[in-house]
């Protein structure tokens, strides 16, 4: 029987894990794929050799199942690694692993939900109990096509932006499909945000130029921008951070970030200007905030995450093209969690990068 490609990746790993599996099954533990030992774990912004004190450190990243390790004492035995091995080479489980990653979230109890272009799915990293679920299905008997921005509701909802479906699939805390938003009135949806103080969604739709707000009923309430580059209008808009009362939206082909009030789509400035230096944008995608209103932007095409402050002056970057910790290959999302962690989806090397930020004073690193 021929092997497919994902086949040939996974047979060298579950062939490894057979020769040293040994006794019993054992609970495993979540690692971001660095042990107390790395040299990767020097990885600081800015380096310590520059005499200026760190504001973030590299903390790992997030691949798969190679996530979720079992202890030394009770791996799972032979029999069981060769039952995984069986079903992969018959095509009925493929290995559970990040392709494509785009955007992600972090929900109250520590789940780290990652969408992924590559699998068409969902896959939630369980971090308090060391468990690995990948969801496929957007809307009734359908799957996942091209699912791209992500966003959490209220009582443990999930939103979930399929570009290609044209919808926002919902799902609720268990990955089960509700009642999609949107149907009929998004052409490309991709970025997602929700206002738990009002209960909207905001969605860019890519290919009409437009945020459209949508009550939980699916109402459509409002949508604004218009196809241009002066202020206010939008080409080719992608991903979307909320923050307080202002949203804001990577107005990708404008080369730039501009913000919105949400309460009535008031333009209120922007940040960021095209340009060739680090630091300028060209193909910003990814946005966020951090708990200390530093503004996070993923510059797709340098491959790098460029940091500013909350009042938009830029303060440093992080990143470059390269396949090492640290360095990015046409990364996509960003997003932060209630620890200051940064994650960043780093797309063509399948992984999500996470980054610590210190705290306390990222607005004087330059």
């Amino acid at each position: 029987m021929a092997m497919n490609s994902a086949t040939r990746r996974a047979a060298p790993l579950v062939l490894a894990a057979l020769l040293a599996a040994c006794a019993a099954p054992g609970t495993p533990r979540f690692e971001l794929g660095l042990d107390a030992t790395s040299e990767t774990r020097r990885l600081m912004w800015p380096a310590a050799r520059t005499g200026e004190v760190p504001r973030y450190f590299y903390a790992g990243e997030l691949t798969g199942d190679e996530n979720f390790v079992q202890p030394k004492e009770a791996t799972r035995t032979v029999m069981d690694l060769l039952a995984d091995f069986l079903e992969i080479v018959r095509g009925e489980a493929p290995p559970r692993r990040l392709y494509r990653p785009q955007a992600g979230v972090v929900d109250e109890s520590g789940r780290i939900l990652v969408t992924d272009l590559g699998r068409s799915a969902v896959y939630v990293f369980d971090e308090p109990s060391a468990t690995l679920s990948v969801w496929e299905q957007a809307d009734g008997n359908r799957g996942f096509v091209a699912p791209v921005g992500i966003a959490l509701g209220p009582s443990g909802q999930v939103f979930v932006a399929d570009a290609e479906l044209g919808l926002v699939a919902r799902l609720d805390r268990d990955g089960n499909a509700q009642a999609p938003i949107g149907k009929g009135q998004l052409a490309r949806p991709t970025g997602l945000a929700f206002d738990p103080a009002t209960g909207r969604l905001f969605v860019t739709d890519t290919r009409e130029h437009r945020v459209k707000v949508f009550d939980l009923e699916g109402r459509l309430l409002a949508a604004w921008g218009e196809f241009g580059e002066g202020a206010g209008q939008l080409n080719y808009p992608t991903h979307l951070a909320l923050a307080g009362d202002r949203i804001h939206v990577s107005d990708t082909l404008n080369a730039r970030i501009q913000t919105f009030s949400t309460a009535d789509g008031r333009w209120l400035g922007q940040v960021g200007r095209r340009g060739l230096y680090i630091g300028n944008l060209v193909r910003p995608k990814g946005v966020a905030v951090d708990g200390e209103g530093n503004l996070y932007v993923i510059e797709s095409y340098f491959d790098h995450l460029l940091v500013f402050n909350r009042q938009g002056d830029f303060l440093m970057p992080i990143g470059g093209v390269g396949e090492r910790a640290g360095r990015f290959h046409l990364p996509a999302g960003v997003w932060t969690d209630a620890r200051n962690r940064v994650f960043i989806a780093d797309t063509l090397n399948a992984r999500v990068s996470v980054f610590q930020y210190l705290g306390g004073g990222a607005e004087n690193a330059e």
